[in-house]
């Protein structure tokens, strides 16, 4: 394996051969005997191809890159999923709370570490779902991971005491971002707008994601352990409340994708076929999940492995899996009814 810096794809009369890269301060070509694979994540990826040519051309010609491929989707049709915390006390001592200090975590890591069992064998995300928001959505667009602590992820708030929270947001956002070059200088870090939260439909998701925890929160199950609201609290209950609830908290679930997309050869917008081939380009392709044409229904990890495969399958010439007829279940009340 080579470690080094990948700066861009060497290309000759459309034809990729290699890739020019740096390692211990040299600037070197590494030569492909048969085809160039970038799998650089959905950011890096079309930075990657831009900087060898292939992208939008007036955005190509801003920084001085010589065109040799032409499209307009290189960088284009960026997404991610949002998420919140819905948190509420828990009047009984269950939860994950009691092992918050610095004794209960020691113990925990160490029987991870010679046991590998316990508390730290699982992420305890162990109670998922999807579910539809509303009449009239024919499949699940709001997602649930259910967490026995009501903490964030990033520490900057100490847990109150014992508590839980659910994970939730909407998977099929209409809002679109962009990756872009600041100059032609691979050492350069590219421009990246999310451009989250960009269309009226993503506030009114995330009410309904808010309203139908909420609700999920207050059945009957739930009487023995529910305290009080924590985040939000009670007192948020209008749209503008929430508004400003869902502006101050909500975050990116680290699932970017689409900035390369698939398509047909036909299509302006598209950057790679069915093959996972660059069109325009031969003996390039791409595998990860900036060739997603729009984010699936849930994490992106599965989906990104299994585009490696697809792929590899392409690479190696192996035969692909038959077609079949199968349909997805779809609940026969999806027009009347959220459930």
């Amino acid at each position: 394996m080579i470690q080094c810096f990948a700066r861009k794809v060497t290309l000759s009369e459309g034809r990729a051969t290699g890739v020019e890269i740096e390692r211990g301060g040299n600037i070197e070509t590494v030569t492909a005997r048969r085809e160039v694979i970038i799998s650089a994540s959905s950011i890096n990826s079309p930075k990657i191809l831009m900087l060898s040519g292939v992208g939008p051309a007036a955005h190509l010609a801003e920084h001085g890159i010589e065109v040799v491929a032409d499209r307009a989707g290189v960088g284009q049709n960026l997404q991610d999923h949002l998420e919140l915390y819905i948190q509420q006390a828990c009047t009984q001592p269950i939860t994950l709370f009691k092992y918050w200090n610095l004794i209960g975590k020691a113990a925990l890591g160490a029987q991870w570490l010679f046991t590998k069992t316990g508390l730290g064998a699982t992420n305890n995300f162990e109670s998922t779902g999807f579910i539809r928001s509303k009449p009239g959505v024919e499949y699940p667009d709001i997602q649930f991971h259910f967490l026995p602590m009501a903490v964030r992820y990033d520490g900057q708030a100490a847990a109150e005491g014992h508590g839980f929270q659910a994970h939730t947001g909407p998977m099929r956002s209409p809002s679109r971002g962009r990756v872009a070059l600041n100059s032609a200088d691979p050492k350069d870090a590219p421009s990246i707008l999310f451009n989250y939260m960009s269309q009226p439909e993503d506030w009114e998701d995330f009410r309904r994601c808010i309203r139908i925890t909420r609700e999920i929160f207050a059945q009957p199950a739930f009487d023995p352990y529910r305290g009080k609201a924590i985040s939000p609290s009670d007192d948020v209950q209008s749209d503008d409340e929430l508004d400003a609830f869902i502006r101050e908290n909500a975050e990116s679930a680290y699932h970017p994708c689409g900035t390369a997309k698939m398509g047909r050869r036909s299509d302006p917008m598209a950057v790679v076929d069915p093959d996972c081939r660059v069109i325009g380009v031969d003996n390039l392709r791409l595998a990860d999940s900036s060739i997603f044409p729009r984010i699936t229904n849930g994490n992106l990890n599965a989906p990104s492995i299994m585009t490696g495969e697809k792929a590899a399958d392409h690479i190696l010439g192996r035969d692909l899996l038959p077609a079949s007829n199968q349909q997805p279940w779809i609940n026969p009340r999806w027009k009347e009814s959220d459930r």
